[in-house]
């Protein structure tokens, strides 16, 4: 065993999402896995583990922590302006090979990342709201390795900072079950997930499913949830017409409120090839999600090359609502009730009760939200 994972494995408790099987082996449901673990083995996580017919899983730490815009999760109807603590552990239910936080999500796979280990903080979920409030903090995100396999830590801070008027998210790769979200549901606001691509074999590539994903979209749109997708568009992976086509129609059919955004890839990791995601090809993207139907489409990541795929407009009169340059705020229009002021439409999202505090969020108290 690697010298992270001895010090992993002491920074854990009992989970709660898993049943007890014959023979000490365990079922886990934390993601769409489901792996079944016996004695003395961990799932495809390498952070969720059976010890004595028990299943340990992550607490008391965080690998990775920062405020930041909430347009760099990206949330583009999350309270727009606001910081949001993010905060990571370690591990992965997928293995993809131009993940930009590999030092996270890949530190048990990869022998490169075992430096992770230094990042490693032991911290509680009070201190975690303590720090929300000082870095001014309207939200709370867990982020940076796959957040549903460390959910019990999650759930731990988010009954926190609930209390503590915060809102919270995740930011992930959708491959959930019934029973992590049913779990999350109660302490949980928003949910990002990432549809990497519309190829059953380029899913597995990365160590998912498919239709794993597409269900997970809809389970947290089903629960209420407020879902915005997110595809980073790889040339010669996913950026066909055809696999752009199926993916925005897929969302559109299950709501045309969800936000979708098309972000460019640069290499990383392993995958050092292809050539970097031009801003032509993002703006092709937007157009076909628009064209499919989906009223609010944003092309991320290269800004002040996308035009108008970086602010909020109105789908029904086209008014420029949220006018963006990166992950900076210029202007803010959408009325206090969450509607256009132009025409009136209702704006989907969780927008601020004062319009005029966008840009000033996190001075004060937390900002209630609609």
């Amino acid at each position: 065993m690697s010298s992270l994972a001895n010090v992993l494995d002491k920074l854990t408790v009992e989970g709660g999402l898993y049943e007890s099987l014959d023979d000490n082996a365990v079922r886990c449901h934390a993601c769409g896995h489901h792996c079944l673990i016996r004695e003395g083995k961990r799932g495809i996580c390498q952070v969720r583990f059976n010890e004595k017919g028990v299943l340990r899983v992550p607490f008391g730490y965080v690998a990775a922590l920062q405020s930041d815009p909430i347009e760099k999760k990206p949330f583009s109807h999350v309270l727009p302006g606001s910081n949001a603590l993010t905060f990571g552990m370690l591990g992965c239910d997928y293995h993809c090979s131009y993940c930009q936080n590999w030092l996270t999500s890949q530190a048990l796979r990869d022998p490169a990342s075992d430096v992770a280990a230094q990042f490693v903080r032991k911290i509680s979920p009070q201190e975690m709201v303590d720090h929300a409030r000082r870095t001014k903090a309207s939200v709370v995100v867990s982020s940076y390795n796959e957040p549903l396999i460390t959910s019990e830590w999650a759930v731990a801070i988010f009954k926190q900072a609930k209390q503590a008027g915060l809102m919270c998210a995740y930011v992930s790769n959708g491959n959930n079950t019934p029973e992590v979200m049913e779990y999350l549901r109660p302490h949980l606001d928003a949910y990002k997930i990432d549809l990497k691509c519309m190829s059953e074999k380029n899913y597995r590539s990365l160590g998912g499913t498919l239709q794993n994903t597409l269900d997970g979209i809809k389970r947290a749109r089903d629960l209420g949830l407020w879902v915005e997708v997110v595809t980073l568009v790889i040339p010669g992976f996913n950026d066909s017409n055809e696999e752009l086509w199926d993916a925005a129609r897929f969302l559109a059919e299950v709501s045309p409120d969800i936000p979708w955004h098309v972000t460019a890839f640069h290499k990383d990791y392993k995958m050092l090839s292809p050539q970097n995601t031009d801003s032509r090809t993002l703006i092709r993207a937007a157009e076909i999600g628009r064209e499919a139907g989906l009223r609010y489409v944003y092309a991320g990541n290269l800004p002040g090359t996308v035009g108008e795929y970086e602010s909020t407009h109105c789908p029904r009169c086209s008014t420029r609502l949220v006018t963006r340059s990166g992950y900076v705020i210029q202007k803010y229009d959408i009325t206090r009730d969450g509607a256009c002021p132009k025409c009136g439409e209702k704006i989907a999202g969780l927008w601020p009760q004062d319009p005029s505090a966008v840009g000033l969020f996190g001075i004060g108290q937390p900002l209630p939200v609609m």
